[in-house]
C-alpha cells in the first residue's frame, strides 16, 4: 500500500511555502519560489512509493505553529517531523535544534557539536540539505566571522528569520 504524503501552503507576507507531512510528522517545508513540480519531485526521490494529496486540513496543526513564530508567538516547535537522511546529516539536523531562538552559532561550532571538527565543509552541506527549514533552524548557522551565509531559503528569508528571532528573544 503507497504511502500517502498530505501537501498545503504556507503563505505568510511575500513567501509561499509548500509543506508536506507524512503520517510520522513534517517531511518538507520548501523554499521561497520552488514550484509545486519541486515539491512532487522531492517527494518521489525521498518516498518513491507515496501519493502526494492536497490536504490543508491534516497540515492545519503545522500551519498553525509556522505561523504563529512567523508573528513571534512562538518559539519553539511542538509538532512531529519525519526527516530522513544519512546518520551523519541527521546529527546535524539534530545539533541545529540545540541552537537556541535569537541566537547563532558557526558552521564550525556545529562540526565540534557532533565530535568532527575537520568536517565543517560536510557539515554546510548536510545543513543543505535540511528537509524542514524554520523547524529544523539552519537559519541560526552563520560564517565563523559573523557574515550570514548561504540558505537554501535565500539570504532574504535568512536575513527575515534571523531578524525576528533578535526582535523576539530575550
Amino acid at each position: 500500500m503507497k504511502e500517502t504524503i498530505n501537501w498545503a501552503v504556507l503563505a505568510y507576507d511575500k513567501w509561499h511555502l509548500y509543506i508536506a507531512k507524512t503520517k510520522k510528522g513534517l517531511c518538507y517545508v520548501g523554499s521561497p519560489g520552488q514550484s509545486y513540480e519541486d515539491l512532487e519531485k522531492w517527494i518521489q526521490k525521498r518516498f518513491p512509493q507515496s501519493i502526494l494529496l492536497e490536504s490543508e486540513e491534516a497540515l492545519h496543526p503545522y500551519l498553525t505553529e509556522l505561523y504563529e513564530y512567523f508573528e513571534g508567538i512562538r518559539r519553539t516547535f511542538s509538532l512531529p517531523v519525519d526527516v530522513r537522511g544519512t546518520a551523519f546529516q541527521v546529527a546535524i539536523w539534530e545539533a541545529l535544534n540545540q541552537i537556541p531562538y535569537g541566537k547563532t552559532t558557526s558552521y564550525s561550532e556545529i562540526a565540534r557539536m557532533i565530535q568532527r571538527p575537520t568536517a565543517v565543509r560536510a557539515v554546510g552541506t548536510a545543513i543543505g540539505a535540511n528537509p524542514v527549514l524554520i523547524t529544523v533552524p539552519c537559519h541560526r548557522v552563520i560564517g565563523k566571522n559573523g557574515a550570514i551565509t548561504g540558505y537554501r531559503g535565500g539570504l532574504e528569508m535568512k536575513e527575515f528569520l534571523l531578524q525576528l528571532e533578535t526582535q523576539n528573544g530575550d
